[in-house]
């Protein structure tokens, strides 16, 4: 799969604490063109503690059995591994704890894409911030 396919694209960075991610989803602008708009970063810890989800998404997504998340192109992701990602980036803005990070990361990537798909729709409406807190208990990232 190309970045001109996919529906989601992965863009790894360098920051001062580690490699982080930039998550980016395909939409139309009001011309109609196609684009990658951001949706959320990852930070540095959330990033490491989702490193399984990552290379699966980017492996289900038509990669290479040993994809290596280098720093510089996008990934291009499929819009199922894509919906997932995005649950992730979304409950794991802010947190703190990676034992957590990691184990909601990990019942994302078991997660259904259908189900991820609905969060993903319920976190982006203008009122997500309860479909967020919701999605952070559900996946043990907060208490």
């Amino acid at each position: 799969m190309t970045i001109r396919q996919a529906s989601f694209a992965l863009r790894v960075v360098r920051r001062r604490g580690g490699d982080a991610g930039i998550l980016y989803r395909r939409t139309l602008t009001a011309k109609r063109v196609e684009r990658l708009t951001r949706i959320r970063a990852i930070s540095p810890l959330a990033f490491t503690a989702a490193m399984p989800l990552l290379r699966s998404a980017v492996r289900g997504s038509g990669g290479t059995a040993g994809v290596r998340l280098a720093t510089g192109p996008y990934h291009p992701i499929d819009a199922d591994w894509g919906a997932r990602v995005a649950c992730y980036a979304l409950v794991a803005s802010g947190l703190r704890d990676g034992g957590r990070l990691a184990g909601a990361a990990g019942q994302l990537k078991e997660a259904d894409a259908a189900e991820a798909a609905w969060w993903l729709g319920a976190m982006t409406r203008r009122d997500g911030r309860r479909a967020i807190r919701a999605l952070r208990i559900l996946t043990e990232a907060t208490k």
